[in-house]
Parts: structure tokens; C-alpha cells; sequence
């Protein structure tokens, strides 16, 4: 008799050479030599990621789904990478009037009459050297920077927050900023070379091209030029990310719940941290910048302050401020509006990813029954 699912099963087998006790030779149910056991038939399980993910005739059918496929965290990191890219990339013109105009005096040279230089003759001479091509010069090292800035950024950020996090589990004030500022100190070391090389190829039109740029400052300089100014980025850098992360974080922590998830109030959002970090920080961006370039005078931060003060005044800490903060809100939308976009689309491929999955564990529980 075939015995029937789930039904248990007495096992009988003798066991050859085995003497048998004196209770199982009195006992009329256990004579001779052997072993018995009863077991119960186990159940056939089903891998459900073998057997219900979706088949690649379903991904082409649904394309949506197959961006679930990418882990999450990877997923974000590109989607945050993509945003800085094409943020970057719009508001390029825009940051190489703002370099222009933070480096003019020190190319123009210490004797000089012209030592400043304003944001519409910085536009219209950009335009009559390098033509349309020319307010993009430099991009490319600037976009190959994002990259790895932001994924390195958002990383590093996440792992701060849970390690500056209180015993509760809540994260202070002081914890956002200090998760904010270790953030933009590790992005900036990492990316630091590739921020040098787009500042020579944007400010300085004796190079042509990035490998050019790469060979003669090695030449000429040394491996330590791609490293010049190290100490003022990161100074500046570590406030600048603390206030614009925790500005941001606090204020849309703030709102009322039926506007944190609108695209405006992001945006607003976004704009004001950008604009309060930027006037706070900016000065020392201005130093590091011209302790960038090739020749400069200033060994030290305070001998770069000193000196730009003396030279230009207070007013020469803030040169290229305007078109930074034209570039703040655009830069700040786009990066955002990407941003959002990309979220939403890895959210919309996992609740599709999940439909199919649903879809294909039905179809085997009616295929079983």
C-alpha cells in the first residue's frame, strides 16, 4: 500500500548477528533482532527565489522590474552620483565664471592695474578665448569628480549618522553636524586630485586637455600639486557640508507631514541650506582656490586670508559669489529633481518586481493544488 501524504510510516529492518534480550523474547510484539522507527514523510519546499522570480520573458515584458534586480544601496548611490552629474553639468558655465572671477587677480599678477574683474566681462571674455565649448572647459574632470564624490559622500555620510547616533538611538544637533562634516572631509581627500585638475583646466588656457594637464603638472610641480590646498578644502569643506546637511535635515524635519514629500518644499528646502552654508563658508573656499594655483604666494591659510585682504580687502573673499549663488537654486533643483526621480523609479521597480513575484507564487499554489 502507497501511503498517503503526510501519513507516518513504520520502518522495519533486521539487523543480522543481533541476540535479542530477555524482555524482547518474552514480549511477543518484539521478537527477533532488528530496529524500527517511525518517521513522518518531510514536505517538498520550494525555493521561492528560484522558483517564483521572475523569468526573463517577464523582465521584458516588464523592463521596470529588472531595475530590482540592482541592490538598493547601489541603486541610490547611482541615482546620487546621476543627480551631481547632471547638476553639474548644467550649471558648468556658470562655475567657471565663479572660478574665473576667485583667480583673476593672482593670474593678473601682483603689479597689476586690473586686478579685479566682473561677472559680465568675465562671461564675454570666456566667450571670445574658447567660444561656446569654453564655459564648459574642464567639465569633464569636474563630472568624473561628481562621481565618485557623491557615492563616497552618501556612503560615508550613512555610516557617520549611525556612528554619532545618541544611545536612544536619536541623532543630536551636534550629531548631524559631525556626520557632516566627516562626510565632506572623506569625499574631498579621496576626490581632491581630480578637483586640482579641473581648476587648472578651467582657469589656465595654456592646457589643452586633461592628460596634458596631468603630465605637466607632474613634470613641473610634483606629485604633491594634485594635493596643494588639501588643508583649506578641508576646513572648508567639513563646515560647509555639516551646515547644508543639518540645515537641511532640521527644516524639512520641521514641515507639516503633508508637505515633506512634495518636490517644492524640497527644493525651497534645499535652496536655503545651500544659501546658509554658502555665505558662511565661502571665504575659505576663495583661499583654497588661489592656494591651488600654480605659483601662488600663500604657504598657510591665515597667509592666504592676510594676503587676499591686503590685496583686495574683505570684498576679495567673496569674488565669484554671485554667479555661485546664481548657480545654488538650479544646481540644487536639478540635483534634487534627479535625485527624486530616481527614487521614485527604483520604488515603482520594486513594488512591479514584487507583483510578478506574487503573480508567479499564485500560479504555483493553483498549479500544486
Amino acid at each position: 500500500m502507497t501511503p498517503k501524504i503526510n501519513q507516518p510510516r513504520l520502518i522495519w529492518k533486521e539487523i543480522p548477528g543481533l541476540e535479542p534480550s530477555k524482555f524482547e523474547e518474552n514480549h511477543p510484539l518484539l521478537r527477533g533482532s532488528g530496529f524500527a522507527c517511525v518517521s513522518m514523510p518531510e514536505k517538498k519546499r520550494v525555493p521561492a527565489t528560484v522558483e517564483f522570480t521572475p523569468t526573463a520573458a517577464q523582465l521584458l515584458k516588464h523592463p521596470l522590474a529588472v531595475v530590482a534586480l540592482v541592490p538598493n544601496d547601489v541603486a541610490l548611490f547611482a541615482a546620487g552620483a546621476l543627480a551631481g552629474a547632471s547638476a553639474k553639468t548644467v550649471t558648468a558655465p556658470l562655475d567657471r565664471i565663479k572660478l574665473i572671477m576667485q583667480t583673476h587677480g593672482l593670474r593678473a599678477g601682483q603689479e597689476s592695474a586690473k586686478k579685479t574683474i566682473g561677472f559680465l566681462e568675465a562671461v564675454i571674455s570666456v566667450g571670445k578665448e574658447s567660444g561656446i565649448k569654453g564655459y564648459w572647459k574642464g567639465n569633464l574632470a569636474q563630472v568624473i569628480r561628481i562621481l565618485p564624490y557623491s557615492a563616497v559622500q552618501l556612503f560615508a555620510y550613512e555610516s557617520y549618522k549611525k556612528l554619532f547616533r545618541g544611545e536612544d538611538g536619536e541623532l543630536s544637533v551636534i550629531g548631524r553636524l559631525a556626520a557632516g562634516a566627516s562626510a565632506g572631509m572623506t569625499s574631498t581627500f579621496v576626490t581632491y586630485p581630480l578637483d586640482v585638475l579641473r581648476l587648472r583646466m578651467a582657469v589656465d588656457p595654456g592646457h589643452q586637455t586633461m592628460t596634458n594637464v596631468v603630465v605637466s603638472m607632474l613634470k613641473e610641480e610634483g606629485l604633491g600639486s594634485f594635493y596643494r590646498g588639501l588643508l583649506p578644502s578641508l576646513i572648508s569643506i567639513a563646515p560647509y557640508v555639516a551646515v547644508n546637511f543639518c540645515v537641511f535635515d532640521l527644516v524639512k524635519k520641521s514641515l507639516p507631514e503633508r508637505y515633506k514629500n512634495k518636490t517644492e518644499a524640497s527644493l525651497v528646502t534645499a535652496f536655503v541650506a545651500a544659501t546658509v552654508a554658502t555665505v558662511t563658508c565661502y571665504p575659505l573656499d576663495t583661499i583654497r582656490r588661489q592656494m591651488q594655483m600654480r605659483g601662488t604666494p600663500y604657504n598657510t591659510v591665515l597667509d592666504a586670508f592676510s594676503g587676499i585682504i591686503a590685496r583686495d580687502g574683505v570684498a576679495g573673499l567673496y569674488r565669484g559669489f554671485v554667479p555661485n549663488a546664481l548657480k545654488t537654486l538650479p544646481n540644487s533643483s536639478i540635483r534634487l529633481t534627479t535625485f527624486d526621480a530616481m527614487k521614485r523609479l527604483i520604488a515603482a521597480s520594486e513594488k512591479e518586481f514584487q507583483r510578478i513575484l506574487e503573480e508567479n507564487r499564485n500560479e504555483h499554489k493553483l498549479g500544486s493544488s
